[in-house]
Order: C-alpha cells, then sequence, then structure tokens
C-alpha cells in the first residue's frame, strides 16, 4: 500500500470561491462609475444650465428617483431566475447608437440628445449583460427618462401659453368679484398699483411636469390592474395643478397688493410654490380612492 501526499493548497487558495462570488458585484460596481464618468459632463451642464430655471428644477429630483427605479429594478432581476440569455448584437448595436447620441450631444451641445442616449446606453448594456427580461422590468424608468430631457421652449409654450393664460384670466375674475381693482392684458394683471405677470413658474409648468411625472410614478408603485382608472388619474393630474396654481397666483397677489412687492417675490414665492405642489400631489390619493370606489360594482 502506497501512501500519496496531499498537494499543499498554497495560500488563498480557501478564498478563490469567495473572490468568485464577489467577481460579479465588482463588475457591477466598475460599470457604474464607467456610467457615473461618462455622464458627469452632461449632468454638470444641467445642474449649471438648465436646473437653476424655475420651470426646470424639477431636474434633480428627477434624475434622483429615475436612478432608485434602474437600481430596484436590477436589484429585482438579479435576485430571481430568469430563463433569459443575453442579446449581444442587438445591445452592442443599442450601446453604439447611445454613445454616438451622446457624442452627436455633447459635440453639438445640444442637452436634450444628451440626456436621451442614456435610454440606448441603458438598454444595450441590459441586453449585453442579461437579457430582454431586464428590460421588461426597467420599461418604466425609461418612460420616467422623459422627465428628465430640457426640452426646449418652443415645444413648451404649447402646453405653457394656454395654461398661463387661463390661470391669469382665472385670478382677474375672482379678483374683480371680490371688489378688488383689477385689470388683465394677455398674462399680464394689473391689481391696484402693481403689476404682475404670470410666467411659467407661476402658472405650473414646474408644477404641471412634477405632478405628471410623480402622479405617473404613484400609479406605476401601485400598480392597479385597471388601465382606464390609471387613465383618468393621470389624466386628472392637469386639472388638479390647475387649480393648485390658480390659487398660488390668487395669493400672491393679495400679498403684493396688500403687502408689497418685496412680501410676494420674497421667501413667500417659492414657499407657496413648495406648499401647493405638495397639497396637489397629495391630492392625488384620494382622487384614487375616489376611482376605485366609482369603479366597485354596487
Amino acid at each position: 500500500m502506497r501512501a500519496h501526499a496531499r498537494p499543499w493548497p498554497g495560500p488563498g487558495a480557501s478564498d478563490r470561491p469567495a473572490v468568485r462570488r464577489l467577481l460579479p458585484g465588482m463588475a457591477l460596481a466598475a460599470l457604474l462609475l464607467a456610467l457615473g464618468l461618462l455622464y458627469a459632463p452632461v449632468v454638470r451642464v444641467l445642474a449649471q444650465r438648465y436646473w437653476p430655471v424655475p420651470s426646470l428644477s424639477h431636474g434633480p429630483l428627477v434624475l434622483a428617483t429615475l436612478l432608485a427605479l434602474f437600481a430596484a429594478a436590477t436589484w429585482q432581476h438579479a435576485r430571481q431566475a430568469h430563463a433569459d440569455r443575453p442579446r449581444r448584437a442587438a445591445g452592442a448595436l443599442l450601446l453604439a447608437l447611445g454613445l454616438l447620441m451622446l457624442l452627436a450631444g455633447s459635440g453639438l451641445q445640444l442637452a436634450q440628445l444628451a440626456v436621451l442616449s442614456l435610454a440606448p446606453v441603458l438598454a444595450g448594456l441590459g441586453l449585453l449583460l442579461s437579457g430582454p427580461a431586464l428590460l421588461r422590468r426597467q420599461g418604466f424608468g425609461f418612460f420616467f427618462l422623459l422627465f428628465l430631457v430640457p426640452w426646449p421652449e418652443w415645444m413648451t409654450d404649447v402646453v405653457t401659453q394656454p395654461l398661463k393664460l387661463g390661470v391669469s384670466a382665472v385670478v382677474e375674475a375672482v379678483l374683480h368679484h371680490a371688489g378688488y381693482p383689477v385689470a388683465r392684458q394677455g398674462v399680464m394683471l394689473d391689481v391696484g398699483p402693481y403689476r404682475l405677470q404670470v410666467a411659467d413658474a407661476c402658472a405650473g409648468m414646474n408644477a404641471l411636469f412634477m405632478l405628471e411625472a410623480f402622479g405617473l410614478l404613484y400609479l406605476h408603485l401601485l400598480r392597479h390592474t385597471s388601465a382606464l382608472r390609471n387613465a383618468v388619474l393621470a389624466l386628472l393630474i392637469v386639472p388638479v395643478s390647475f387649480t393648485a396654481n390658480c390659487v398660488r397666483v390668487l395669493v400672491l397677489a393679495l400679498l403684493t397688493y396688500h403687502g408689497g412687492d418685496a412680501l410676494a417675490q420674497g421667501f413667500m414665492h417659492e414657499f407657496s410654490g413648495l406648499v401647493l405642489f405638495a397639497a396637489a400631489l397629495a391630492l392625488l390619493a384620494p382622487l384614487d380612492a375616489l376611482l376605485r370606489r366609482a369603479a366597485r360594482p354596487s
């Protein structure tokens, strides 16, 4: 009987399985770091040029929510077993398209194109690393990305101009019936000795986009099965925003008339916008409850 000596495993051999388990996480961290470095100039341009504009100030909140949506969808997908295979050809094509869009948007200083390039870049990476199942799980995130894009004024004016005219007309009618000296010319309101312009920030462009974005996020998180109820609630966001901003402009007009321009245009201007946005967003839950009750069979 011959005895065979067992080979010495050598230093670190017992750590190899643990290292193998860490490799996917390390690769994902490296990928996220690369994406962060790639899009850091785009975020810097948004922060310096677009987000200080009142109608686009919701950008940082949308970006943070967007990152949370993609992270949550990717985490849920990773925890579940899927009989899915990577689509390397389609993934590489989408990734190349996204990088070309990013390069063109950065070179031509088109922030809209640079932001939109994030969709094919993420979709391409998803197909390369996992497959179509991951993209389906991340579908709402790709839609939510549209609210991060700083759309040009010639596109948003289609929405803002009727909204500003409507808000100013309602405020004029309310003040007139209350006995205040008021006159209106387009979006200009003369209240006593003061002249107010119903600008995009006052007319609710910011609140409208934010309410629509986070109202749809609310529907996504609740995962209603009724498509009709989802559509009705999404449409109700517009009159809710309109009503909230009529109240806001009315309050600012009264503050200006009784306390002067400095009071209305200082802290109260920004604070009233935050309060009314929160109040309008809070209305979605009771509206959803009413729709649920109306849809319930008697």
